[in-house]
């Protein structure tokens, strides 16, 4: 595997490669770059399989070097110093990042994924759909990026009824279909909850917009718009009411 390390702080690419060198497996050679015009280069030279991508370059950004590529055939990972930028923008859109200083288990983490069938096209779209992700404000504009054995989808996120988990996988309930999807409900509790989806119960997470009532009997419960039920936990019963203002 051929790697590419593009980094404007020759302090953090000596770290980074160094990291890469020590801990990741089947690295063929590893190749580093400065900026934007240097990165390009990089690539055009080296035809590298994986890219460690900083979001800040001197001479621009990370996705302005990507949007001046004819092909990206390469698997990426974005870096970012910083906790906050375009966070909601890369969970969204599925798309890999590591946040400095880097681990060595989160650098193993994400080359094990890179190590994983590659499909560019995939990427392709991921990447048009984060920088879509970046510059939409509206509840309304939000999408997610889901994937099941045979597809990827890009969701509106307001289209997404609930959520329930099945053993490791995450059952999406859409207004128009259901999805599977490999992951665990907590990592989806975390990324949908800024966006009104509630922890109603360890299996079920639901869209707040899409509850028509609460109903006592039984302990209580939710009915949703299509007069699906969703449980209410006694653990989690006040922080349901607490999010619904039901006090």
């Amino acid at each position: 595997m051929k790697v590419l390390v593009v980094d404007n702080e020759k302090n953090a690419r000596s770290a980074i490669i160094s990291l890469v060198d020590k801990f990741c497996e089947n690295i063929e050679s590893i190749n580093e770059a400065s900026g934007l015009k240097s990165g390009i280069d990089a690539i055009s030279n080296n035809s590298p399989d994986v890219v460690l991508l900083d979001i800040e370059l001197d001479d621009g950004t990370g996705l302005d070097l990507l949007s001046e590529l004819n092909e990206i055939n390469f698997q990426l990972i974005f870096i970012t110093a910083h906790h906050k930028y375009a966070l909601e923008a890369f969970k969204l859109s599925a798309i890999d990042f590591l946040i400095k200083p880097i681990t060595s288990h989160d650098l193993i983490r994400a080359f094990k994924k890179a190590q994983d069938v590659i499909n560019h096209e995939v990427l392709k779209q991921q990447l048009k759909f984060f920088q879509e992700t970046l510059n939409q404000v509206s509840y309304n504009d939000k999408k997610i990026v889901l994937r099941d054995s045979e597809s990827i989808y890009f969701v509106k996120i307001n289209d997404i009824i609930r959520c329930e988990a099945s053993s490791q996988y995450t059952e999406f309930y859409l207004t128009k279909k259901k999805i599977v999807v490999s992951k665990p409900l907590k990592e989806y509790e975390e990324i949908l909850n800024p966006f009104g989806f509630i922890r109603t119960h360890h299996s079920h997470l639901v869209n707040k917009y899409h509850i028509d009532r609460y109903q006592k009997a039984d302990g209580g419960c939710l009915i949703l718009l299509n007069e699906e039920v969703v449980p209410i936990s006694q653990r989690k019963r006040n922080f349901v009411f607490h999010h619904l203002k039901l006090f």
